[in-house]
């Protein structure tokens, strides 16, 4: 689509076009795409303004809505080669990887099955364009598993889906031809593609984001969009800010998604979104898109698109604190959001949790309400929009009087046991999932491996004598297991691996003076070893330990107070439950007046050690020093509850059997879905050359390790998202292992620094982000920095590594 030549207006000449009412056109649009100061703040009134009258005339005034959903990368193999994209692997990628080319039914539902226990209505199929016409790998594994396409096999999973579990499947399956979109039709309520941009020159010219992928010529994008309005299908579309388009491109863009709207009246959400750089592509160079920029098309697509248009901005690529311009500029849906999986296509950013997002929309003045994959206006509409086949499944989902999702939804389809599947094929050749019946166990005929395929689609179908099993697996039996832990790793969490900048101090070496020790310290210390933190690129101060009892309790606080005085940026990680126990009872606080006076003083978030195994028995053998486990587990809780989030952990290979250690991740998911407070778990060895005591004799260290990294992730599913490797006990090498066997991140870096070193525990090791970045890039997958709270670190943040 060629730009339209029409000279852009004066900004001042746009807003009052737009203030009465006028429709605007690509000039005008490109005009207010460039308002600065005054005008700006009067673009996002404007826009503000119609989203209110849109959401008043369709009888949900004050309400935003998004998708409780998971999130399926059905295959991650493509045609095209945009270069921004961190979503795709080749085939060889794949293989090192050990990760098929396309995910089998079992391993969709096992992940759908997860959200569907955790209320998602929607599963979004998301995949590479066309991967079988670039890649024979591809190609070879369709034709083995009976299935004519991509997107044959696309309508079969969708189908599945439906049929197994009652959600309903979105699909943004890329370019389609009219034909594919009535074939898929019948498979779910709603599709979608990103128009992206209508520049041909971003498509055209050699270096562009777009050259060499021929899925994103703008007008066979464009082609898509009305197919799928002639089709009658609800679709989704939008536009990416920030990729090398002109303001000009963008308005055309906008109007363009318009002009199809009105010829079919099929759009039913426009999403705005930012580009974000990401490590190892073309444009990891590139600068994110300009806040103010982003704001305006927001504010501008509302302008063009009306009141009645459902304008979306994915929250996880926006600070939270940039929600309120969001919104004002005329946003009125967050999209899908999962509780589940990760954003595989921005696998940096993660979701924000739904209670925290309903608290933010609600300080901004609205509600958040959930709606299904289509819009209510064609849930409500359903005769025109929905496919016969799919309205009993739409209407069971659906609140009648609003076409939003019902409050509590009906039981769904109860699910086959679909533990082990191959290809049967029907009269049309089609492949079709034959579902076997074989009974669970834990013996070595392959009863490990479907123990763990139950585990993965339902963590809480295993009683604790088939998680022991699991825990003493050896053999191929435990390469199968942590095999099955690693698929549901990637299918939820995704491939990243995290890993935060940080150092330790540990408060049981305070000192009132100086003394020769270099594990001690003094107050006058404390300042300067957060800011020596802070200046070596850490985001994270941990402080953990008893202080001496020469040491008053207020000394806590101090601490505290010292660190964010010299460092107010940093995140101060600090103090187990046994040491905010120290500070309530010595202190005269009591555990809810210590916390609330921990935070006051700066303290972020608490690490969740000082308990070995949640079990009396084993703490009077081994630690009969640690808080007792009821006051350990009403800490942490109390922790929780007062808005600090912590760690989970389990320190094994003591005197604990297989079934403490089942019952201690048992109790942790307890609290977890009491709290909400837990940020991952860690499963930490017992130090010394043989790693702790083996649950199965002679079986190694590193099998161990592997056994208690896979069972964590299976157990804690859905529950506990991230499993973290202990690289200080198992080594760098070991690490990379247990990566593949379920965990996502590596903890931190425990620089040492240049002041006070050794008084940091597990001084005099350190994992720099470059030997991180090195590690996990050995395994093809891509490396994270992270906060403590797995969000993105500040731009001046972060290190130097790619």
């Amino acid at each position: 689509m060629s730009p339209s030549v029409t000279t852009t207006p004066a900004p001042a000449e746009a807003l009052a076009r737009a203030a009465a009412g006028e429709r605007p056109d690509a000039a005008d649009a490109e005009a207010l795409l460039g308002v600065s100061g005054a005008d700006f703040e009067r673009l996002l009134e404007l826009a503000g303004a119609v989203r209110d009258a849109g959401l008043a005339a369709s009888g949900r005034p004050g309400i935003l809505t998004y998708s409780r959903k998971v999130f399926v990368p059905l295959t991650t193999l493509c045609r095209d080669r945009c270069h921004y994209c961190v979503f795709v692997d080749t085939p060889g990628q794949l293989l090192k990887k050990h990760k098929p080319a396309y995910m089998s039914p079992e391993q969709v539902l096992a992940v759908v099955r997860q959200g569907q226990a955790m209320g998602c209505k929607e599963v979004l199929l998301t995949l590479g364009d066309r991967p079988e016409d670039r890649w024979p790998e591809a190609r070879a594994w369709l034709d083995e598993h009976g299935f004519a396409s991509t997107l044959d096999y696309v309508g079969h999973i969708a189908r599945l889906v439906t049929a197994e579990t009652g959600l309903l499947a979105h699909l943004n399956p890329g370019v389609m031809s009219a034909d594919e979109i009535r074939m898929l039709r019948p498979t779910a309520p709603s599709m979608g593609m990103m128009l992206e941009t209508t520049s041909r020159r971003l498509f055209e010219e050699p270096g562009q984001v777009h050259f060499g992928s021929p899925d994103k010529d703008p007008d066979l994008r464009l082609e898509v969009i009305d197919a799928a309005g002639r089709e009658h299908v609800p679709f989704t579309t939008g536009i990416l800010v920030g990729i090398g388009e002109t303001l000009r491109d963008r308005a055309d863009s906008l109007v363009a998604i318009r002009d199809a709207h009105e010829r079919h009246g099929h759009v039913q959400e426009v999403i705005v979104q930012n580009f974000r750089a990401k490590p190892r592509t073309a444009m990891q160079g590139a600068p994110d898109a300009e806040l103010r920029e982003y704001v305006a098309a927001v504010a501008v697509a509302r302008l063009v698109m009306g009141p009645h248009m459902r304008i979306q901005v994915p929250p996880n690529l926006s600070d939270p604190a940039e929600f309120g311009l969001l919104v004002r500029a005329g946003a009125d849906d967050w999209g899908g959001v999962s509780p589940l999986t990760a954003d595989h296509v921005n696998p940096e950013r993660p979701w924000p949790h739904l209670d925290d997002l309903a608290r933010m929309t609600s300080e901004l003045g609205f509600e958040l309400r959930e709606r299904l994959t289509a819009q209510p206006e064609f849930v409500l509409d359903a005769e025109t929009w929905i496919d016969p086949a799919l309205r009993p499944a739409v209407a069971a989902l659906a609140d009648a009087a609003t076409g939003l999702a019902a409050a509590s939804a009906p039981s769904a389809p109860a699910p086959s046991p679909l533990v082990h599947s191959s290809p049967v094929y029907a009269a049309d050749g089609v492949s079709r999932t034959q579902v076997t019946n074989e009974p669970r166990g834990g013996s070595t005929d392959g009863g490990i491996r479907r123990l763990a395929e139950s585990a993965a689609a339902d963590p809480l179908a295993l009683d604790d004598a088939e998680w022991v099993a699991l825990l003493e697996a050896t053999g191929d039996d435990l390469d199968a297991l942590a095999a099955t832990a690693d698929d549901v790793r990637r299918y939820t969490v995704g491939e990243a691996v995290s890993l935060v900048v940080n150092r330790n101090l540990t408060s049981s070496g305070l000192r009132p003076g100086p003394t020769p020790d270099p594990q001690t310290f003094t107050m006058d210390d404390v300042a300067a070893v957060a800011a020596d933190a802070w200046e070596l690129g850490a985001t994270e101060l941990c402080v953990q330990g008893l202080l001496p009892a020469t040491e008053g309790p207020e000394r806590y606080l101090d601490i505290a107070r010292a660190v964010k005085a010299a460092t107010p940026r940093i995140h101060l990680h600090a103090y187990r439950p046994q040491d905010v126990r120290d500070l309530a009872d010595r202190g005269g606080y009591g555990l809810d007046g210590a916390l609330s006076a921990l935070r006051e003083a700066g303290v972020d978030t608490v690490p969740g050690t000082g308990v070995k195994v949640l079990s009396e028995r084993v703490r009077g053998l081994v630690a009969p020093g640690d808080l007792e486990i009821d006051r350990w587990i009403d800490g942490i809780t109390a922790a929780h509850r007062a808005g600090l989030r912590s760690t989970g952990v389990l320190f094994y290979g003591h005197v604990e059997t297989a079934a403490e250690r089942v019952e201690h991740l048992r109790r942790l998911r307890a609290i977890q879905s009491d709290t909400r407070g837990f940020t991952e778990f860690v499963p930490i060895p017992l130090p010394g050359p043989a790693g702790g005591v083996p649950l199965v004799a002679g079986r190694s260290p590193l099998d161990e390790h592997r056994a208690v990294v896979a069972v964590s992730r299976l157990l804690l599913s859905g529950s506990i998202p991230h499993i973290q490797i202990p690289w200080t006990r198992v080594g760098r090498e070991a690490s990379a292992v247990l990566l593949q066997s379920g965990g996502d991140d590596l903890g931190g870096t425990l620089l040492d620094g240049r002041v006070k070193p050794e008084a940091g525990i597990e001084h005099g090791l350190e994992l720099p982000v470059t030997d991180a970045a090195a590690l996990v890039g050995r395994l093809f997958r891509p490396f994270r920095q992270r906060t403590t709270d797995y969000r993105e670190p500040a731009p001046d943040r972060k290190a130097a590594w790619r």
